[in-house]
């Protein structure tokens, strides 16, 4: 995209059609977007680490393109659809990095989130702008006709050394601080601790960093927002050894304590993937929240990760952790990088809920013979039972994916957004998907299920019961705090 006369954002994009991606795709796919870019600093041809969201028929995603190795990327892509998933139209965000259009300041850019703003009919991207100083900062870029075309990025945190930002919106028209948006990010600068700003001019100014109310570090944070305004935050602590959760009543004047969620029992992913129990989360229409963590408290030895969930409906208590059954506790299965959506019209026993992940069918493998997969599972009625799994792509080789300085890559993190029955009811993850590199380039892309996934629930019955590892691994206890853009 290029900014025409007086910043007014002329579209430079292209349709995708709806052509099926063959090779490795157990369910059709759609390519969303390439990387363009030729860039010496980066991998070509690579793109890694969506995240979606969606209002109405409006699906927006958003991801590195051209990661770099040593963190980032060379800018940050998009995907949209207008039309409930049928149409696709993508582009590059303007004014971020050297090979934007216009160029922006930073050497590479990160972490992309999208968030929707009903009250100000704002689409917003918040990313991490890299310097090469090592100074980064948090910031978001608008998009005011459906995520077709997007601004410059707008500053939003102007202190510390910002990483792994989220954010989301207050889209509940009753709620006292409707149309509110809220910035989480961690301060490397400051031993990751928690920072999170407020905006109530659709993402055009930002308030001041502030900490939670017991000072709290972590990384990971999730803002999900309920009905009635109350903002919860899921996270990561530090080391990653534990769930954490807190709250603001206040519309982000200020945040309390955190609370735990539960503590992580970490299996190690084979094959020096990058990846770690980071959290996806999600909230219901009834404000109940949702969140789902790689784990493997279920498996003997902690052999192999199982996703598990945990919800909330008093925005302080957290229930007990279940199992989402994809397969048997005695299979050689391992399960990581969960991406989360509910639809936000249905709640408690009747919501719906997408989960997609990736997975390894034998968890014990090494750089060489790990063969990556992406499945799926829907569930019907809160996560009480859930339906068979479903293997949405793969296997893919390690060595088809992006390198990082901390492992071979499809992102940190990925995401789901589930339609509402109205709107055709369909769950779209946004997926990282490989094939053989040729001629020195990769070929890693952002694909979706073309038409969607369907949400159709189960009786595959979630559980608390059958725990065998408790509380965090050595691992976890031991793994330090590390910057993850």
């Amino acid at each position: 995209m290029r900014l025409g006369r007086r910043g007014l954002p002329i579209l430079v994009a292209v349709v995708i059609a709806l052509t099926a991606v063959p090779a490795l795709a157990a369910v059709a796919l759609t390519r969303v977007s390439t990387d363009p870019y030729t860039n010496t600093a980066s991998q070509h041809q690579t793109e890694v680490e969506p995240d979606t969201f969606s209002f109405g028929s409006t699906i927006v995603s958003a991801f590195q393109v051209g990661r770099v190795f040593g963190g980032g990327s060379a800018n940050i892509g998009w995907a949209a659809s207008v039309d409930g998933g049928q149409n696709w139209t993508n582009g590059f965000l303007p004014g971020t990095t050297g090979v934007a259009n216009p160029t922006g300041p930073f050497s590479a850019i990160s972490d992309p989130a999208v968030a929707y703003d009903r009250r100000h009919n704002v689409w917003l991207i918040s990313s991490l702008g890299i310097r090469s100083n090592g100074i980064n900062q948090v910031v978001t870029s608008r998009s005011t006709n459906g995520g077709l075309t997007w601004s410059n990025p707008v500053a939003t945190s102007t202190t510390g050394n910002p990483d792994k930002n989220w954010i989301a919106c207050d889209n509940t028209t009753t709620s006292p601080f409707y149309g509110n948006c809220y910035t989480e990010w961690d301060n490397t600068a400051d031993g990751n601790r928690i920072k999170m700003q407020t905006s109530s001019n659709g993402g055009q100014t930002w308030g001041p960093a502030r900490n939670t109310g017991d000072n709290a570090t972590g990384l990971g944070g999730q803002p999900v927002v309920r009905p009635n305004g109350t903002v919860l935050v899921p996270m990561n602590n530090a080391n990653q050894s534990q769930i954490r959760s807190f709250r603001s009543i206040d519309g982000g004047a200020s945040w309390r304590a955190t609370v735990l969620v539960s503590s992580v029992s970490r299996h190690t992913v084979a094959g020096g993937l990058r990846t770690s129990p980071l959290p996806s989360a999600e909230m219901d229409a009834a404000g109940t929240a949702y969140v789902v963590w790689q784990d493997c408290r279920f498996r003997s030895g902690c052999a192999s990760n199982d996703i598990v969930l945990s919800k909330s409906a008093s925005e302080t208590t957290w229930g007990s952790v279940t199992r989402v059954p994809i397969d048997a506790t005695s299979s050689t299965v391992d399960h990581f990088i969960p991406g989360l959506g509910v639809d936000r019209t249905t709640s408690g026993a009747s919501a719906r809920i997408g989960l997609a992940y990736y997975y390894y069918p034998t968890a014990a493998c090494s750089s060489t013979t790990c063969q990556l997969n992406v499945g799926f599972i829907s569930s019907t009625n809160g996560g009480t039972s859930w339906s068979a799994a479903t293997n949405v792509t793969g296997p893919m080789s390690l060595s088809w994916l992006a390198n990082t300085s901390q492992g071979r890559m499809v992102g940190d993190y990925i995401s789901t957004s589930v339609l509402p029955p109205t709107l055709g009811g369909r769950a779209w993850p946004t997926i990282a998907v490989a094939t053989a590199p040729t001629g020195g380039l990769f070929h890693e892309a952002m694909n979706v299920p073309t038409g969607g996934l369907p949400v159709s629930g189960g009786t595959a019955r979630a559980s608390a019961a059958g725990v065998v590892v408790a509380g965090p691994t050595s691992a976890a206890k031991q793994a330090p705090a590390v910057t993850r853009h």
